[in-house]
């Protein structure tokens, strides 16, 4: 959460880190990484708790985080006309309500490894295979780019595709699946050395899967490329088996300090992520003076105290502060609100 709102917070978007920035295509940035790693852990969190998987709470949760994407998609001006279909939380919705059916059906590691091969593996001969589009991986000449212009037409972010695209869909379900295994790890009631271990081991298969099938099948986060997703997952369980180590397995008194923040800020992850976007929007749209309030703000707070790039990142920075500050209280009083 933390990195999702910093990415996408610069002062200015001509000033920023290339690290902060998503790949232009082909190949991958740290920032290509936050949207695999939600879909990771929401799958993880689906194998923590029997109520996850109850359908009320699938087709509850679904249908308020497609309600939210599209709200957000369309505010402040609310024009139906144009709004912007697919999105970022559209796609948490399908692909934690399509891993939630498949565990209602199976929770064995071994049967969901199997679904992820067919999904990616499919999801590859679709691309490569099938036209129009069959072996085009450009923006607008891919089959989910044909597919989203003939049933999505005037509803992409895109005039010709979108990066949360209808067919790209199928392989993120895949990352969710992934990140539903190493849930299932976490609940084996098998020791911390056992678990990071195989947490580790995971990570590193995934991200060699990821690089060797990078040379056939470039990893690509707007189409989603089944590379992406290997590699994507392999760095989440990395991450994962990093962060179990220090907060619940070997903990410290440091460790669970620099945790803390991001506990306040994990624990109001959709709160924090509709507030991030409907502020950002409202100062986009609105004007101080004349001028755009966001560079308004920007050139009166951050501009003054660094270089360019740097007064651009320091603006990001204080977004977030300012956003954790906010969460404080709630957090405090178990103020937690979830969908």
């Amino acid at each position: 959460m933390a990195a999702m709102v910093v990415v996408n917070n610069p002062g200015d978007w001509e000033q920023v880190y290339e690290p902060l920035l998503h790949a232009a295509w082909h190949g991958w940035t740290p920032t290509d990484l936050i949207f695999p790693f939600f879909l990771f852990i929401a799958g993880a969190t689906l194998t923590l708790s029997r109520s996850h998987a109850s359908w009320p709470r699938l087709l509850r949760r679904t249908l308020l985080l497609i309600a939210l994407g599209l709200m957000l998609n369309t505010f402040p001006f609310f024009r139906l006309d144009m709004i912007r279909i697919p999105g970022v939380l559209q796609r948490i919705g399908i692909c934690y309500f399509a891993a939630g059916i498949i565990l209602r059906r199976t929770s064995s590691g071994a049967a969901l490894l199997t679904i992820v091969s067919a999904l990616t593996f499919g999801y590859w001969a679709l691309l490569m295979w099938v036209p129009p589009g069959a072996g085009d991986l450009s923006p607008a000449g891919n089959l989910g780019a044909h597919l989203d212009r003939a049933w999505l037409g005037g509803h992409l972010s895109n005039p010709d595709w979108d990066p949360e695209g209808l067919l790209s869909t199928i392989p993120a379900v895949a990352t969710t699946l992934l990140g539903a295994v190493a849930g299932i790890l976490l609940r084996s009631g098998g020791s911390p050395r056992r678990i990071v271990g195989t947490l580790l081991a995971g990570g590193v298969a995934g991200i060699v899967i990821g690089q060797v099938w990078d040379v056939a099948f470039p990893i690509n986060k707007n189409l989603w490329t089944s590379s992406y997703v290997f590699f994507t997952a392999g760095m989440a369980a990395l991450v994962l088996a990093a962060c179990y180590a220090a907060v619940d397995a070997w903990p410290s008194a440091l460790s669970r300090a620099v945790a803390r923040p991001f506990v306040v800020l994990g624990t109001n992850a959709i709160l924090l992520y509709v507030l991030s976007s409907l502020i950002t929007r409202l100062l986009d749209v609105g004007s101080i003076g004349g001028v755009n309030a966001k560079a308004r703000l920007y050139d009166a707070c951050c501009a003054p105290l660094a270089s360019p790039i740097n007064a651009s990142l320091l603006f990001a920075i204080a977004y977030l502060a300012l956003l954790f500050i906010a969460l404080v209280p709630l957090y405090r009083h178990r103020v937690f609100l979830r969908i």
